[in-house]
């Protein structure tokens, strides 16, 4: 590794990082591209948050813990996430902006703290609840995801886009929040939704997800 790139990890391994998801289920378009995320970044650890109720999206299939029980058997051997299931423990929809919010609280206000997402949230990010609120308190970190744009749905969101986006990442480390960093992350084309497809007709979905979870799924009889 050159030293700049070590340089570089070195100066924002403080940033406290997030990744929230339905993770129904929690497949490898998730995880891959976070580890490397974490190498170009130099993240010690990644908090994965699943959610209870997503209010923009249809819902799960599996329960809330059975999701949380393939998330922690995803990364039970990786040390670098850590699972938070704070969400999961209320009843009401799961809205990122007030789970944030909490956070910010106990975490203090120099904390660099960090959510990330995927490109195909960044591009409807405007239909999330109090979404002009996330920069204020955390920096966006995005995945590109493949056939997505690279442009938002307007002149007004691009010019937003514009405005904080910046592309030396030690700079997410200078500040406690209000930057979006798009990273270079791998193009991973797996989905929950192909996958749920291809276990309702009896496909095999080996290289998609971990073993473990594979074999959790296949004990509780998902996705039939």
């Amino acid at each position: 590794m050159s030293t700049k790139a070590t340089d570089q990890q070195q100066a924002i391994s403080s940033l406290y990082a997030l990744f929230g998801g339905t993770f129904d289920p929690i497949h490898y378009g998730h995880l891959r591209p976070i580890e490397v995320l974490a190498q170009q970044l130099g993240l010690q650890q990644v908090i994965l948050l699943p959610n209870h109720v997503p209010p923009h999206r249809p819902q799960p299939e599996a329960n809330p813990w059975q999701r949380l029980k393939m998330v922690e058997l995803a990364v039970a051997d990786n040390p670098l996430f850590r699972v938070d299931a704070r969400e999961l423990q209320s009843s009401r929809p799961s809205y990122t902006i007030d789970t944030l919010e909490i956070i910010r609280q106990q975490q203090g206000a120099e904390l660099p703290l960090a959510f990330i997402i995927g490109q195909d949230s960044l591009l409807s990010l405007h239909k999330w609840h109090r979404w002009q609120s996330l920069l204020d308190v955390c920096h966006l970190l995005v995945c590109t995801r493949p056939g997505y744009s690279n442009r938002l749905i307007n002149t007004e969101l691009q010019r937003w886009l514009g405005t904080y986006q910046i592309n030396d990442a030690k700079k997410l480390n200078q500040q406690p929040k209000g930057y979006i960093y798009l990273a270079n992350t791998p193009l991973l084309d797996i989905s929950a939704t192909d996958i749920r497809r291809r276990y309702h007709q009896r496909q095999r979905c080996d290289y998609l997800l971990p073993r473990a979870v594979q074999q959790y799924i296949e004990l509780q009889d998902l996705y039939r």
